[in-house]
């Protein structure tokens, strides 16, 4: 089980980001932007959803609270 490194604001906000840039994907934006934008929300939904955020890891950030995220 990977822990948990993300707060509830914190997977709120990526999530609604991450919607609005899904949503902008197939409204806007074309070509390689389609695809860049495209990768950022698929990254902070899933993100979001598990409350797991690889780069937190890496730099031992926690916005969960509570214990430090462990690498």
């Amino acid at each position: 089980m990977i822990p948990q490194n993300e707060g509830a604001l914190d997977r709120v906000l990526r999530f609604v980001v991450g919607a609005v840039f899904a949503v902008l994907v197939f409204t806007t934006f074309t070509g390689v932007w389609q695809i860049v934008v495209g990768v950022v929300a698929a990254i902070l939904l899933v993100t979001a959803v598990v409350g797991f955020c690889p780069l937190y890891a890496l730099f031992r950030l926690n916005t969960k609270g509570g214990r430090r995220a462990q690498a």
